[in-house]
């Protein structure tokens, strides 16, 4: 069958220029989505009631640009002058709904006795009052609603604050599409339900796609506003959308600039070891038609890359190196043990070697990633499955193109493979015969110790330290953190119970504001809460407006419907509804808090909040940081058990391969070892699970995988005709070399990744090098002493 086919060598190549082409124009339909809430899982309940609280409660979207000054106070009037203009500027932008800033926004305390429903806030604005530097010192001191919001408290820098206006019919679809979701999470859709809900989501796919772009747009042309000011003023950037729009352009640049360093130092490192451009010219084209071919097809699927699927091409890559460098060595052997062959001949008899390894190591390799299709959060299982895609995609156009490709060029002359990398093999393989005992002693001490390590991980979502410190990323939203109410969203919701609240023309009563006034104040004490807002702010606003005397419920309501219709709703129906009446405390955390245990502060604040005497019914936590530590903890304990559940699949994987349960035991003890030893790492170094770290087990196990079938495949086929000895040298000097020239290669490339400004990318590359090295340690030494000393035998014929 191989003759027959390869015979036709040209007509797979010209098949092959055919679909690549294919999948390259369809590539172009792959889309890069890194922004943060692509981690959330929609089928999940916490995301459902977030969502709920979101349409009720209608927060407004909005980024904020902080200006601080260089030389002048902010209330100077030149820094005023800068604000007025620059605030213009942004309102011109086709989504911004509306700007605040200390220059428009209602400065309530200058209305006096004369505040009633007539009254026009923008009458009370800087803009036409033009008080004095001093008096808007006084002013903004200590406000209940715009420290921390409108000016930092220290008063260096001021907050201009942009809304933008919402889309409606997306709006109107989300809410049906959450309707829909909500039931499924109680029973069942019927099939005329799970075909509405599939078109509201076909619907609002393009509105979403566009109102991405739209955000993207923006923030690049919020920059080219800014920098106009630069002169006179330090200025930042920040909001949800800011991140996001920053998270794709820093992953798209290292795609780029490390994609493309990674390419280069690859040929070169190939072109060193085997000394021929043909294997250079080879291994790119079988590694770029793999490429294109995946990402096409995940174009036509509408698989998209996230900030957790983002590292696919380097993993492809990996997958792909390794095939071809495999086919390579076993080539350059067949070669030198039968010069005489024909160059056809050679090509056949190294597909005849390789094909059944390269297959189970590909399948064995695809089970390690399917453990991310077990988790439960969407995300992380579709990065399993493009994985799996990615995984099939490799082997089967390798294997073809490869040998066409191969055929296409002369026959090499026969070499004896020298240097260092035959004389570390000698020297491995001679320390295995002679402490095969200590190996398996040390890797038994080892794998404690990964144990160990493993149990000290903790999680993380810290998206302001995905960049590096000296950035100027990191600068700006660290700034924004710190000086204007933190970065992720935490709200409280309290719904006070519908005994205690006899009186139906009370807005607001005495015991509902004294709850969430003392839920407020827990949350203000924890040093990681930043800016709190809730009805609380308004009740000690009114109290300035009452020469500081506290006003009963009663007045309360009176000022509430004296306030313009348009100011009720700024300062109050993000933070107040009814029927049935909620409220609100809308708060956002610190991320750049330091030695910040973001479970340990959700516990504390759930402790605290019913030490106050409030039921866990009567409340509700919600938000961003609810929803991505609940996810991160749910992905950690699904790992941690899916892994167990790989282990088992990969044993019995082997077993069937290898038709041997010692076998099989033998070979899934390095795996095991390569996965937990780069979690232990990890422990004891103190680096945390985040949603990309957390796929590094799988990762690890992947690589391992193909390590491990391609020496175990050798050295029983050696045992044949060998003694155990020979058998394990003859293995060492022939896909011992191919190992170690995949990991050298691999592990400088990744090595690269060291260099980048992505936090995630430079631990990815890291521990992937970690991972890789840990793998070939494990494969070189602790695999053949245990094959050596338990296999000794050749098993059942056909084994693999």
């Amino acid at each position: 069958m191989l003759e027959s086919l390869f015979s036709r060598h040209k007509l797979i190549l010209l098949v092959f220029a055919f679909l690549v082409a294919f999948f390259a124009w369809h590539s172009r339909s792959f889309e890069i989505n890194a922004s943060a809430d692509t981690l959330i899982s929609e089928d999940n309940r916490d995301f459902i009631n977030s969502q709920k609280i979101s349409q009720k409660f209608a927060p407004e979207e909005f980024l904020i640009v902080a200006y601080k000054p260089k030389n002048t106070g902010i209330f100077s009037p030149q820094s005023l002058d800068n604000i007025a203009k620059l605030s213009k500027e942004l309102s011109q932008l086709e989504r911004v709904k509306s700007v605040r800033s200390i220059m428009n926004v209602p400065l309530l305390g200058k209305g006096g006795e004369s505040l009633s429903a007539n009254t026009n806030p923008s009458e009370l604005t800087q803009s036409k009052l033009n008080l004095s530097e001093q008096a808007l010192k006084d002013l903004f001191r200590n406000h209940p609603i715009y420290d921390g919001l409108i000016v930092n408290h220290e008063q260096t820098a001021t907050g201009i604050q942009l809304l933008f206006k919402p889309n409606l019919k997306l709006k109107a679809l989300d809410a049906q599409i959450l309707r829909l979701q909500e039931k499924r999470l109680n029973s069942p859709l019927t099939n005329e339900e799970q075909a509405k809900l599939k078109h509201l989501k076909a619907q609002a796919e393009p509105l979403e796609n566009t109102l991405r772009d739209s955000r993207n747009k923006e923030v690049e042309q919020l920059r080219e506003i800014i920098e106009k000011y630069r002169g006179d003023a330090d200025l930042y950037l920040g909001g949800v959308h800011v991140l996001g729009y920053q998270l794709i352009n820093i992953i798209q640049h290292d795609l780029k600039v490390f994609g493309a360093a990674i390419g280069l130092l690859i040929c070169v490192l190939i072109y060193a070891i085997f000394r021929r451009l043909s294997w250079v010219l080879i291994t790119v084209l079988c590694c770029a038609s793999n490429l294109f071919i995946t990402v096409g097809a995940f174009g036509l699927l509408g698989l998209k890359a996230t900030v957790i699927s983002s590292n696919f091409i380097s993993l492809q890559l990996i997958l792909s190196l390794a095939i071809v460098i495999h086919l390579i060595v076993q080539y350059r052997e067949e070669l030198s043990k039968t010069p005489d062959l024909s160059q056809n001949d050679l090509v056949l008899q190294t597909l005849r070697e390789k094909v059944a390894p390269c297959f189970f190591a590909g399948f064995t390799t695809s089970l390690g990633f399917a453990s991310l299709l077990l988790s439960d959060i969407e995300p992380v299982s579709t990065f399993g499955l493009m994985m799996i895609i990615a995984m099939v995609v490799t082997i089967s156009c390798t294997l073809l193109l490869f040998p066409a490709l191969l055929l296409l060029f002369s026959k090499e002359r026969a070499t004896q493979s020298t240097g260092i990398f035959s004389a570390i093999m000698h020297k491995t393989q001679a320390f295995c015969a002679a402490r095969s005992g200590l190996i398996i002693v040390f890797s038994l001490v080892f794998f404690t110790a990964s144990v160990l390590g493993s149990l000290r991980l903790d999680v993380e979502n810290s998206f302001i330290n995905y960049f590096a410190s000296d950035t100027a990323v990191h600068k700006e939203l660290s700034f924004i953190d710190t000086e204007f109410g933190g970065t992720t969203q935490l709200d409280v919701i309290y719904t006070p119970p519908k005994a205690d609240r006899p009186n139906k023309n009370l807005v607001l009563r005495a015991a509902d504001i004294q709850a969430v006034h003392g839920i407020q104040k827990s949350l203000d004490e924890f040093d990681a809460m930043g800016t709190t807002l809730s009805v609380v702010n308004l009740t000690k606003l009114a109290k300035q407006l009452n020469n500081n005397k506290p006003l009963t419920e009663y007045e309360l309501t009176a000022v509430y419907w004296t306030l313009d219709k348009s100011m009720r709703q700024d300062l109050l129906s993000s933070y107040f509804i009814e029927p049935p009446a909620q409220l609100r405390i809308s708060g956002r955390i610190k991320d750049s808090t330091k030695d910040l245990d973001r479970g340990v502060l959700l516990a504390n604040i759930h402790k605290d909040i019913q030490a106050l005497g409030i039921a866990p019914e009567s409340y509700q936590l919600s938000g961003l940081f609810v929803l991505y530590q609940a996810m991160l903890d749910q992905l950690f304990t699904s790992q941690i058990l899916s892994l167990g559940a790989v282990f088992l699949a990969l044993g019995i994987a082997f077993w069937v391969i290898f038709k041997s349960l010692r076998i099989a035991l033998i070979t899934i003890v390095p795996n095991i070892i390569s996965a937990i030893a780069v979690l232990g790492v990890m422990g004891w170094m103190g680096i945390p699970l985040d949603f990309m770290t957390m796929t590094i087990a799988a990762i690890a196990m992947g690589i391992a995988v193909d390590d491990t079938i391609h020496y175990t495949h050798r050295y029983l086929q050696e045992l044949k005709s060998n003694t155990p000895e020979e058998a394990i040298a003859r293995s060492h000097h022939s896909v011992g070399l191919a190992l170690i020239y995949t990991s050298l290669i691999i592990a400088v490339g990744f090595g690269l990744l060291a260099f980048s400004d992505f936090v995630p990318g430079i631990l990815f590359g890291l521990l992937t090098g970690l991972a890789i090295f840990i793998a070939l340690i494990a494969d070189l030494t602790l695999l053949p002493a245990l094959l050596q000393k338990y296999v000794r035998e050749p098993v059942a014929k056909n084994c693999a």
